[in-house]
């Protein structure tokens, strides 16, 4: 079965970093594009990031230049390095694979890990 099991969520004060895990089993990892998500009360979900198989990597405005996304195909994880953080970052951050071998983006992510809380406070 297909698994993305996420982990380094938690607290961190405004300008903190933190970085988040997403093991993946169950599927071809190397074949398929990933990204990261993120959902806060009130808000509509919001894709942070995504990398095809390639490592060609795509991030949304508010993530850009802060945020890095890797992944890392020997361990089958996925990476997401967030730096400079603010309070608006503060929220649920899942991961996410493409539901389409080949490596690139489609858009239709099918399989989701469970999530990671992020609170940033000022």
């Amino acid at each position: 079965a297909v698994q993305l099991v996420e982990s380094g969520g938690g607290s961190v004060q405004s300008g903190g970093s933190l970085r988040l895990s997403c093991v993946a089993s169950g599927f071809t990892y190397s074949s398929v594009c990933m990204a990261w998500f993120r959902h806060a009360p009130g808000k509509e979900r919001e894709e942070v990031a995504r990398i095809n198989s390639g490592g060609r990597t795509t991030y949304a405005e508010s993530a850009q230049g802060r945020f890095t996304i890797s992944r890392d195909t020997t361990k089958n994880t996925l990476y997401l390095q967030m730096n400079t953080l603010k309070p608006e970052d503060t929220a649920m951050y899942y991961c996410a694979a493409d539901g389409r071998a080949g490596g690139y983006c489609t858009g239709d992510y099918t399989n989701w890990g469970q999530g990671n809380q992020v609170t940033v406070s000022s």
